[in-house]
């Protein structure tokens, strides 16, 4: 059996539920382990346990071989169990195990050592051995085996031959002993009857049963051992005479081949064949297979039972002793006291006891003191400051931070401020549209715009002046769509569909807007057939893009991926009666506006899109964006994408590796330019010094160069002593040793000042380079800024992901700078195009994970943090629109929390285009305010002109010009 970390594999029982499950559902399904035999009712229990034999952690029980998988390590155990059993003699089997049955030993060496003294010189019928004859070794087979006598005494020196048969002829020769040979006898007693009995020690067995004394009856084969058969002296004639011949031998010129019969075979044997209970004193047993094949009896005796039983009491007793005994022997019995030695030993004893109860005392204070104090190191390491950042829940403000000053309540984000947040309009398929249109407006031919610009061009429901924005939208999508794979007619045959299923009962109301289906599909017919052919120019305006657009979801929509199909059809190729038709603002408010009039005149797409509900407007863009999603042109754009996202990510590690540079050689530039400074003040206080210092010297010459009373030009001239008034004599000085003296002087500090100069030099060299390279450092900064902004841009083509989110798993968005969108114009100027941060509210998934904290807890943070009005449900939106808004926000994030950091992080880096951006859509709503409908008076004459609105003069200035 393998073992794993030194201890044997135990394959898997069935539980209890599936053995149940056996008898009252027979044929239900279960894992099934084909190698091991093992089942399993369910398939992660299955592939665990496959899981664990796969690991290479298991050992070969039988070669020791390790790092092997379970299957690997079976694989090696049987393959040695094969060439063990094949190699150990069959008739060593039956007795060896017949041996070790029921025997009690500690170890298996044990057991092997005694199993091995006792049959090494005991051999049995048709046992093939090795004969020594006259020096050689032969293979031979024992052919009989004879027990001693009691009236034998015979020693036999060497084998005695019996019987010799050549291949020529056989003749018969009887040894000079034969007549004292114990093969006359008829009847010979049991063969080593007391071999199998290792209970009995070995000198007994011997003595009675000798094996010495056995004689043996061998035939010689044919074969002969190769290494014996090298060192033969004898020819191969003398040898030949041997090959078949019959012989009586002993044991003491027998042996058994050592691949067959040696202790460590006989080890890997019994370790095969046996097993133990790990119980004290448990007896070695033949597993049952086993026995049942060698005939060993598996049931056993009361007599060996008992026995066991005494050794396992006698075991347990003295271990049992070996843990009770602990206060060593006991004392010797004492003599009788006197009454004063018992005074004194009660004495003694009454304060032995009270030495021991303060004893006592004193331990029951110290375990006191300890556990009081294991109390409150365990207090103290609950309170152990927790490292920051970590999860966002787990941060609580403490008192200190609300005092400095700290947000504790979120700014409420505007759930109003939202466009058409009156007007039940799923936002998120608009922002969705706007977005789409913004971030592939290269591969669209479109330019940027707002998303105010969006939205007022969404609400124009006038014919006109028409607007260029919504006819250059549908008009790109419409181009990207006809290269999609489409079904000609997918929308007629739908509809024809809903027409059959529909009961005849219910016939009366097969009608929306007062159109039945079938004349629905009849004015269907005639509209927008050749919309995939039709040239919709940008200088013709694109004229007749909205029949174009009927005829794009004839062919692109069905009622199963557009359920608002038949009801814009309807509303695209039919007008009601009476004049007065309800507005689209109105129609879009379904929850306060009043039934629709019946559309009962046929009408076109082109007089009735602008009157259409804004939500249904929003449909159609949000349908048209997700089919023009799987076009080529898109797919191919990403792709360019993707290239330009690697080409920048490997040039901005370039240009910080060569920012690094600059920035490393500029330092050491600076500390040059630090020591020429030093230097140069050096300098200049040591010229300052050297000028005193010689005008000093000057002074002092022209004091010694005064002639001495008595003397004379003659002797100042000729530079001799002349005699003082004190009787002494004095040195004239030279005007050339002064001379040169200075000159020397004056040199030298020429030098010093040459070397200073051109360490001056040298420092303001390096001063200059540091300038220059300070703008190489900035140019490549800018370039890092511009490699954002461009990372940005190709990053929001490939995937739109949240700034962040914060602890309540809100996810915060920024839209500006996306695609085909820039941060900055040209000359710098600043570009946006929400100009807002939106806020979502959390996913499912989130909202779960906030449910795994304690019941409750999230509730109360999020109303005393976020408050009633600021909690936003699943997937709601709101928006922050003011800068002061944007602000307090920043300020509430808190950079404990792992969101929360990551958040305020990326809010920091892109802040200085956030916050321009809000400033410049407040400033220029501000610039194109107007005054409300409903202060605009019938009597004024001057009406509001749209055309002057931005989103009536926007223009595609991408726009193809053959299209």
């Amino acid at each position: 059996m393998p073992t794993c970390r030194r201890k044997r594999v135990v394959l898997t029982e069935p539980s209890e539920t599936l053995l149940q499950l056996a008898k009252t559902d027979p044929n239900k399904e279960v894992y099934y382990m084909q190698q091991t035999g093992e089942i399993f009712e369910t398939y992660e229990a299955y592939a665990a346990r496959m899981s664990f034999y796969r690991l290479r952690q298991f050992q070969c029980e039988v070669t020791g071989k390790s790092g092997l998988d379970y299957f690997q390590a079976i694989e090696s155990e049987l393959l040695e169990a094969r060439t063990m059993h094949s190699r150990f003699p069959e008739q060593l089997k039956s007795a060896v195990l017949k041996a070790v049955q029921w025997q009690v030993m500690g170890r298996l060496d044990h057991l092997v050592e005694a199993v091995y003294e006792r049959f090494k010189d005991r051999y049995f019928e048709e046992e093939k051995v090795f004969v020594d004859i006259q020096g050689d070794k032969f293979w031979a087979t024992v052919v009989q085996v004879f027990p001693p006598k009691s009236s034998t005494t015979v020693d036999v020196a060497g084998p005695s031959i019996m019987t010799t048969t050549n291949h020529a002829s056989a003749s018969t020769s009887t040894s000079p002993e034969s007549d004292l040979s114990p093969m006359s006898d008829d009847e010979p007693p049991p063969i080593h009857n007391l071999s199998g009995d290792l209970k009995i020690p070995a000198k007994d067995v011997n003595a009675k049963d000798d094996p010495a004394k056995y004689f043996y009856k061998v035939q010689i084969l044919e074969e002969q051992n190769d290494k014996s058969h090298e060192k033969s002296k004898t020819t191969a004639k003398d040898r030949a005479k041997w090959n078949g011949s019959l012989m009586e031998v002993q044991c003491n010129v027998m042996s058994r081949d050592r691949l067959a019969f040696s202790k460590s075979i006989l080890r890997r044997f019994v370790r095969d064949c046996v097993d133990r209970d790990p119980a004290v004193a448990s007896p070695w047993t033949v597993k049952p297979a086993i026995a049942k094949r060698y005939g060993i009896d598996s049931e056993m005796p009361e007599a060996t039972r008992k026995g066991v039983e005494d050794i396992k009491k006698g075991e347990i007793d003295k271990r049992k002793k070996v843990w009770e005994d602990k206060e060593g022997p006991p004392t010797k019995k004492q003599k009788k006291m006197t009454p004063a030695q018992e005074e004194r030993a009660k004495a003694l004893a009454i304060v032995n006891e009270k030495k021991e109860r303060e004893v006592r005392e004193k331990a029951e204070k110290q375990i006191k003191a300890k556990e009081e104090a294991d109390r409150l190191a365990a207090e103290k390491k609950k309170k152990k400051p927790i490292r920051y950042p970590t999860e966002d829940l787990d941060v609580h403000l403490a008192d200190k931070e609300k005092k400095a000053g700290m947000k504790i309540k979120r700014p409420v984000p505007s759930r109003v401020a939202l466009p058409f947040s009156n007007d039940n309009v799923d936002f998120e398929a608009f922002l969705f549209a706007w977005n789409f249109l913004v971030v592939y407006g290269q591969p669209l031919h479109l330019s940027a715009f707002t998303l105010d610009e969006f939205e007022h061009a969404v609400r124009h429901s006038v014919i006109d002046p028409p607007c260029q924005l919504l006819a250059e939208i549908h008009s790109t999508l419409i181009y990207n769509l006809r290269t999609v794979p489409f079904l000609r007619h997918s929308a007629v045959v739908s509809l024809l569909h809903l027409k059959d299923q529909i009961d005849v009962e219910d016939e009366k109301d097969d009608t929306v807007l007062g159109v039945s289906i079938e004349t629905l599909t009849t004015a269907m017919a005639e509209v927008g057939n050749n919309w995939e052919r039709v040239p919709l120019r940008h200088t013709e305006c694109r004229e007749g893009w909205e029949d174009a657009l009927v005829g794009c979801l004839k062919d692109h929509a069905t009622l199963a991926n557009f359920p608002q199909l038949r009801v814009i059809l309807t509303r695209l190729l039919f007008a009601p009666e009476s004049s007065e038709e309800p507005s689209a603002s109105s129609m879009s408010s379904r929850t306060s506006s009043p039934i629709s009039p019946p559309l009962t005149i046929e009408s076109s797409p082109g007089e009735r899109y602008y009157s259409l509900p804004y939500a249904d407007k929003i449909l159609i863009l949000s349908f048209m964006c997700n089919l023009a999603v799987s076009s080529k042109a898109i797919h191919v754009h990403m792709e360019s994408c993707e290239e330009q996202l690697t080409a920048l990510r490997k040039e901005k590690i370039e240009v910080n590796r060569q920012k690094k540079a600059y920035v490393e050689e500029m330092n050491t530039l600076l500390g040059e330019a630090e020591a020429g400074k030093n230097l140069k003040d050096e300098s200049e206080t040591e010229h300052n010094g050297v000028e005193e210092e010689d005008l000093a010297m000057q002074d002092s010459s022209d004091l010694s160069d005064v002639p001495s009373e008595g003397g004379g030009e003659e002797g100042s001239e000729s530079g001799s002593a002349t005699p003082s008034a004190n009787g002494g004599t004095r040195p004239k000085s030279s005007s050339r040793q002064k001379d040169l003296r200075q000159k020397a002087h004056n040199q030298a500090h020429a030098k010093q000042r040459e070397a200073a100069r051109a360490k001056v030099a040298s420092a303001k060299q390096a001063l200059a380079d540091h300038r220059k390279l300070d703008e190489e450092v900035n140019k490549l900064e800018r370039r890092l800024e511009g490699i954002e902004r461009e990372f940005r841009k190709l990053l929001g083509c490939v995937r739109v992901k949240p700034m962040g989110r914060d602890r309540f798993y809100n996810r915060i968005w920024w839209f500006d700078g996306m695609g085909s969108a820039s941060l900055l114009g040209s000359g710098g100027v600043v570009q946006y195009g929400t100009g807002r941060l939106f806020v979502q509210g959390p996913s499912e998934f989130d909202v779960e994970m906030l449910q795994r904290r304690e019941p409750g807890e999230v509730n109360a943070r999020r109303k005393e943090e976020e408050g009633e009005e600021g909690m936003l449900a699943v997937g709601e939106w709101a928006v922050y629109t003011d800068l002061e808004e944007l602000d307090e926000f920043v300020a509430w994030l808190n950079p404990k929390g792992h969101r929360e950091l990551a958040l305020k992080n990326i809010l920091t880096k892109w802040w200085p285009h956030i916050a321009p951006g809000v400033r410049k859509r407040i400033a220029d709503l501000n610039t194109n305010a107007k005054l409300p409908e409903a202060r605009r008076s019938t009597r004024v004459k001057s009406i509001h002109d749209i055309t002057r609105d931005p989103y009536m003069q926007w223009q595609n200035r991408r726009a193809v010009s053959t299209t």
